[in-house]
């Protein structure tokens, strides 16, 4: 286990700014077509690299996108270090998807679409020449990447980098829900199961939004027990290079160090990060990208 710590001071801040402003590599965007939606991604080839040189592929977090801070700014760095990249958008049932998932629109999205998504993107980097992909996830994108590695990857995938990957406990989320809503989860899933997959519930919260309308299929692949979704127990299962950056300020992701005890070994790294948060803002992106340089190798 590895312990990194950067302090973000007023010059280190000025500096990041100016390598930024000098950046020399730039995303474009590519989009595929997929279980009948069109995803979207950024693709950047870095400066001096070839695009069939090895490429990290990003995944964002819960309702996300690849816009978002933490995604944009471990682009840049990998850039920065000649690395090429591909950041996603997960189609979440939406066509051509930009920017967050509209809470006010229906549902009808799972948490296991991501893996067949995953699987087409890497499809699509290898139909442009790349042999080695190496899969990056933040946060949930963290569980897919793992959950889609532990499955059955593509043969052009060579090692992962799960930033703060998403935990699961069927009890303690059970009460927390209770605890939120004062309706029982087991309720839910009972009324959920007696539906049609894509018949529409209407529910005061679902994820981080609040009155929604949720297809009955989709409250069961979420809110379902699946060990699955609890990262940790997925590490056994990885053939390949991993790398699990955990911020020691995370408080989305609680307890992840502890729960990931004893999971060390001959192909899982555990780097904890002084000080980070969940988002790995200001100069923290840098142990990411320095994540990833130790899959990629030399």
């Amino acid at each position: 286990m590895s312990y990194t710590h950067r302090p973000f001071t007023a010059v280190a801040g000025i500096l990041a700014l100016i390598v930024a402003a000098a950046a020399p590599a730039s995303a474009d965007p590519v989009s595929l077509s997929h279980g009948g939606l069109t995803l979207t991604a950024e693709h950047q080839v870095a400066d001096g690299a070839a695009a069939t040189d090895p490429t990290v592929l990003l995944v964002h977090g819960t309702l996300a996108h690849n816009g978002m801070e933490i995604i944009t700014a471990t682009q840049a760095a990998l850039g920065e270090r000649g690395l090429n990249s591909l950041a996603i958008t997960l189609g979440l049932g939406v066509d051509a998807r930009q920017g967050s998932f509209a809470c006010e629109q229906p549902h009808r999205h799972k948490h296991t679409d991501a893996l067949a998504e995953i699987g087409a993107w890497v499809t699509w980097l290898a139909d442009q020449g790349v042999s080695s992909v190496i899969l990056l996830g933040h946060s949930r994108g963290g569980n897919q990447v793992a959950w889609y590695a532990s499955d059955s990857p593509a043969p052009g995938v060579s090692g992962l980098v799960l930033v703060a990957p998403a935990l699961w406990d069927a009890e303690a989320f059970a009460a927390q829900y209770e605890a939120a809503t004062g309706q029982p989860l087991a309720d839910l899933l009972e009324a959920a199961r007696a539906e049609d997959p894509d018949a529409l519930m209407v529910l005061d919260r679902f994820l981080y939004c609040q009155d929604v309308e949720v297809a009955a299929g989709t409250v069961l692949d979420y809110y379902g027990d699946d060990a699955r979704r609890n990262t940790p127990t997925l590490l056994s299962d990885l053939a390949m290079p991993t790398v699990v950056v955990v911020g020691t300020a995370d408080d989305v992701v609680p307890g992840l160090l502890e729960n990931l005890s004893g999971m060390e070994g001959d192909t899982v790294t555990i780097q904890v990060v002084e000080g980070a948060t969940h988002y790995f803002t200001d100069l923290y992106v840098e142990d990411i990208a320095d994540a990833v340089e130790t899959v990629v190798g030399p």
